[in-house]
């Protein structure tokens, strides 16, 4: 590593505090995925264009491909690893998956994180707000009206049970 261009990256994801040096001048995607070894969030396009790098940056939807890493720095990120379990999911998780929203998983991490995004804006959406919600998600799989009907059904559980869909931020 050139120890010219190295950045140091304290902020914290999903919970922990990270600090370390790290190679600047890079993509929020890359740090996550090659120094952080947190590979949900996808490379589909690295133009934008699909939203499965899609991450939350103080609590707000980002294309983790387009978005600096220094960006990051002091400041929290949640990827999907931050967000439910595998014995614990989240309810817009839940959802999907019980609407069959879920097939190849390419775009379900940056559908998930956009559903979260919305659902901590509007707890009560419409369906064109959802579509508004989840643009420049990108599936090819499972096609849009599931992935709606999974968010509608994830909206409906978290305002039952009093949530607000906040992601509570989980520790690694």
């Amino acid at each position: 590593m050139d120890e010219n261009n190295l950045v140091k990256m304290t902020l914290t994801v999903n919970g922990e505090e990270v600090s370390m040096m790290a190679k600047g001048g890079r993509r929020l995607l890359d740090f996550l995925r090659d120094d952080l070894h947190l590979t949900g969030s996808k490379e589909g396009c690295g133009e934008g264009e699909c939203g499965s790098c899609t991450v939350l940056l103080d609590g707000h939807s980002v294309l983790s491909c387009l978005t600096p890493m220094e960006r990051a720095i002091g400041r929290s990120v949640v990827t999907i690893e931050g967000v439910g379990s595998p014995t614990n999911l989240h309810p817009v998780q839940a959802a999907l998956l019980d609407e069959g929203g879920v097939q190849c998983g390419m775009c379900t991490p940056g559908m998930v994180i956009s559903a979260i995004d919305l659902l901590q804006r509007n707890p009560d959406p419409t369906v064109e707000e959802i579509i508004e919600g989840i643009s420049g998600n990108l599936c090819r799989c499972t096609g849009y009206k599931k992935i709606i009907f999974g968010i509608q059904h994830a909206a409906e559980e978290l305002r039952s049970s009093g949530r607000t869909g906040m992601v509570k931020e989980a520790t690694r």
